[in-house]
């Protein structure tokens, strides 16, 4: 019984890791999914596996993670020529995208509503607030969206660092 106990939930451990970057890739809470796989695995052995500063570490990177997926699409605008202006709406943008594109296509929707929000967001403030061109304000718009995939790959790849912590931990 101890064999199929340990066996169902490492089966359990691994598919919340694989459900963790898949999150993690379209934009969701991924890294918050491997942290919760790992604490669980950590209670469920009588804490003899991994360790307290280890979950410190890997909180302290699922929390890098957000930051850095917050911050990508802002910064991706400023490097694109917006304004700070243009970086705080696109931070609105993401969220107002990913909530409106949730619904018509779940989890996929997410990713594209938010790229879309960050673009929309970035060209309307340039337009109508800094009274750019049409192509400046396009090109800033073009610049969040990338920042905004940039700051996925990022989290993703934080997600990939818990896993090795994880992993070098145990």
């Amino acid at each position: 019984m101890a064999t199929f106990l340990a066996i169902v939930g490492w089966t359990c451990f691994f598919l919340a890791i694989i459900a963790g970057l898949a999150l993690d890739a379209v934009g969701l809470f991924g890294n918050w999914i491997i942290l919760g796989a790992i604490t669980t695995t950590w209670a469920v052995s009588g804490l003899e596996h991994f360790g307290i500063w280890s979950l410190l570490l890997l909180t302290v990177l699922a929390i890098l993670g957000e930051v850095i997926e917050f911050l990508a699409a802002g910064f991706g605008a400023s490097r694109f020529g917006g304004s700070k202006g243009s970086m705080f709406s696109v931070l609105a943008g993401c969220i107002v995208g990913a909530i409106v594109g949730t619904p018509w296509l779940p989890i996929v929707g997410t990713l594209i509503g938010a790229c879309l929000g960050a673009f929309v967001a970035a060209l309307a403030y340039e337009l109508i607030v800094m009274q750019r061109q049409v192509g400046e304000a396009a090109w800033t718009g073009f610049g969040a969206a990338l920042g905004k995939i940039g700051g996925l790959l990022a989290k993703l790849a934080i997600g990939l660092v818990m896993l090795i912590v994880a992993a070098l931990t145990y």
